[in-house]
């Protein structure tokens, strides 16, 4: 354990977007401010450091001090002594996911089997809003939960600040890493080999598609002829894209929802996408990712992007109303599918069906962790907690009820998941378990840098609008090119 655990203090900036953006290096200045030699006073059992960096890096320590006096330091230092709850001794954990997770029921079932345990949990709509939440209550260093969901796509800032995170090995979690696809433990292993995350879903692709727009079109519908449709094993964007032209002109109708699941999709299945694996940015000059730019500007300037407006769809209308034939699907998705239609009044009989094939091979996209902040003043329990939400039986629960893919590999063989559930039914009784099994052979772990969420949301969010608005294709790329530059990611 650390002797001391107030890694998370920081100084922020008047601007918040540029405090961000800047999120890291703010972290290390105020991290640097603790790390020179000269020991400022041992207080209350805790050693803390200073620098004489400058004046406000010392603010930052001091400040960091005086929050650690005041609260006690509710981290880990409670490890030892924390006592196991009971009905004499209660606790309340709090809990922060994001999205549609399938844990709901889990929390109740947990409770009842834990006996003065009382979970708090907080649902935040999308994974960006809740990347924000986190961004905010890490720089107070106040505020954090008990158990933080972490999505995939921001783990790279996580890591810049992992030691403010529990060690997982502390409690068990290197004893049971086999449990999860290797890669999902090594994507939560920081540099020092501190494991701060227990895995939950993972996000292979597969394709959702109408069958009843795909028929009208003229177009097969039946879920194997679908799949071969676009090429089966050998699937390709090219042929996607001309499928998408060919249903354009028979039904006079967009092929796919909006521009940006499309390219975030694209970007996903390379073996390197905004970042090389060595951490350095990987946009400009990268001949893939503008060969996949100019295919998807192409597919927009002919109709095949309905434009909608991601998470949104006009409440779910567009998912009803035939605006569109075709959606990305990872895991995940297919329960926020589900949602939007049954929220838009429709049901199974509205023809969505999820098809084994994706254009370009094996994509992954999205997955969760779910990590313990070292300011938890219950880190043994939060810790089991985390432990047991993410259990293969959980893990299974949780596909049932919003098809978030199991990382968990006794999960993915379990009846729950390759068999029939509610998910199954909605979709055409397609088998989703298996569908998603063979989806996640040959997927590759991409390494996502510091700003990876940002550059997908700040830089290539408005740039795909612009594709769906008519922007051609070089203008938007060119544009999207100076958001990075005036952004100064790194």
């Amino acid at each position: 354990m650390r002797e001391c655990c107030c890694d998370s203090c920081c100084i922020g900036n008047s601007s918040e977007f540029y405090f961000f953006l800047n999120f890291e290096s703010a972290l290390t200045t105020s991290r640097d401010a603790r790390n020179f030699t000269r020991k400022l006073s041992t207080l209350n059992g805790v050693t803390v450091d200073i620098t004489r960096t400058s004046r406000i890096a010392k603010a930052a320590a001091v400040a960091g001090i005086l929050a650690l006096l005041a609260t006690g330091c509710g981290g880990n230092n409670n490890a030892t002594s924390e006592q196991p709850a009971s009905p004499d001794n209660p606790i309340t954990l709090t809990v922060t996911t994001f999205g549609t997770m399938g844990l709901d029921d889990l929390y109740t079932k947990y409770e009842s089997e834990n006996p003065g345990v009382k979970i708090q949990a907080t649902n935040i709509d999308t994974g960006g809003n809740a990347l924000t939440d986190w961004k905010t209550k890490q720089a107070a260093g106040a505020g954090l939960p008990d158990v933080q969901a972490v999505e995939e796509g921001w783990l790279g800032q996580v890591m810049t600040v992992s030691d403010s995170f529990t060690d997982l090995r502390d409690y068990g979690a290197g004893d049971i890493a086999g449990q999860w696809v290797d890669w999902k433990v090594q994507q939560a292993t920081d540099d020092e080999g501190r494991i701060i995350g227990y895995g939950t879903d993972i996000g292979p692709m597969g394709l959702c598609y109408n069958a009843d727009l795909f028929k009208e079109a003229g177009l097969p519908s039946e879920r194997d002829a679908v799949a071969e449709l676009f090429g089966g094993d050998n699937a390709t964007w090219e042929q996607f894209v001309d499928v998408g032209k060919d249903y354009v002109k028979a039904s006079d109708k967009a092929f796919y929802d909006q521009s940006g699941f499309v390219w975030n999709s694209m970007v996903n299945q390379l073996d390197e996408g905004y970042y090389k694996a060595d951490g350095t940015l990987n946009i400009e000059g990268n001949t893939q990712l503008r060969e996949r730019w100019d295919l998807l500007a192409d597919a927009a300037s002919n109709g095949l992007s309905s434009g909608q407006t991601q998470w949104d769809w006009g409440k779910g209308q567009a998912f009803v109303d035939g605006s569109f034939a075709t959606m990305p699907c990872p895991g995940w998705m297919l329960g926020v599918v589900k949602g939007q239609v049954e929220g838009a009044g429709g049901d199974s009989t509205d023809g969505w069906d999820f098809a084994d094939v994706f254009p370009g091979g094996p994509a992954n996209w999205g997955g969760t962790f779910l990590t313990v902040p070292e300011t938890s003043e219950h880190p043994a329990e939060a810790a089991k907690l985390a432990q047991w939400l993410t259990s293969a039986d959980s893990q299974a629960a949780a596909f049932e009820v919003a098809g978030t893919f199991p990382s968990s590999l006794d999960a993915q063989q379990s009846e729950a998941v390759t068999g029939s559930n509610e998910l199954t039914e909605f979709f055409n009784d397609a088998p989703i378990g298996k569908i998603l099994a063979n989806r996640a052979e040959g997927v590759k772990a991409q390494f996502k840098g510091p700003n990876d969420s940002v550059i997908q949301e700040q830089v290539f969010g408005p740039a795909t609008i612009a594709l769906d608005s008519g922007t051609d294709g070089q203008k938007a790329w060119n544009d999207a090119l100076a958001t990075l530059k005036d952004l100064d990611i790194k």
